[in-house]
């Protein structure tokens, strides 16, 4: 059975994107952002050792939780991060993966900023669009962007802090997806009490 990747992005409204330099430090930083509740975690490629964070990840991640890979560009990387266990796809803008993450059953989050790129992105077999970056245009965007597309699935990523996050789910976001904001400097080996912390925050303002 395929995962219904905007059902449960719509059900948490939390995307925690994980970018770092540090290949321990990234699945650190995914077991406790899990362990605090978190359910749907991403790790970007362009982090070392990104494969072996996906699978350590998910071989510790509780029931119901979520692991998938981001910065996903390529159909080979779609093998890899498939190969690595990733449950779902994310990409920062309309590219080729997209077509053979959707042919492999992988469900994709696809990155995308203009009308033309968030209706080419679903035309390829994107589940969600991810709009990105949101802070470009900020909440009035996005609310413009649904009018003419309301039953695409729009994540909004991208400066999302904690002040600006009701503004996309009061526009419309099913969710939002957050790095740096979320996750600091944890996946480079940074604190990960402060980043338990700041999850908590962000679990509260979703809920």
């Amino acid at each position: 059975m395929t995962l219904d990747l905007t059902a449960e992005l719509a059900a948490t409204r939390l995307l925690a994107v994980i970018r770092g330099t540090d290949p321990a430090a990234a699945i650190a930083t995914g077991t406790a952002l899990l362990a605090e509740g978190v359910r749907v975690v991403e790790v970007a490629l362009t982090t070392p050792g990104a494969l072996d964070a996906i699978a350590a990840i998910r071989a510790a991640a509780p029931p119901g939780s979520l692991v998938g890979a981001g910065t996903v560009l390529t159909p080979a990387a779609v093998a890899d991060v498939a190969a690595a266990g990733a449950q779902f796809v994310v990409t920062p803008a309309v590219v080729d993966s997209i077509g053979e993450a959707a042919r492999r059953g992988l469900p994709v989050a696809a990155g995308a900023l203009t009308p033309t790129e968030a209706y080419a992105a679903v035309r390829a077999g994107a589940a969600a669009v991810k709009l990105f970056p949101a802070s470009l245009g900020g909440p009035a965007y996005l609310k413009a962007l649904r009018d003419p597309f309301p039953d695409i699935p729009f994540v909004a990523v991208g400066g999302v802090g904690l002040a600006e996050l009701p503004g996309y789910l009061a526009a419309g976001a099913i969710a939002v997806g957050v790095g740096g904001p979320l996750v600091g400097d944890a996946a480079s080996g940074g604190d990960l009490d402060a980043l338990r912390e700041r999850a908590r925050s962000y679990l509260a303002a979703v809920s």
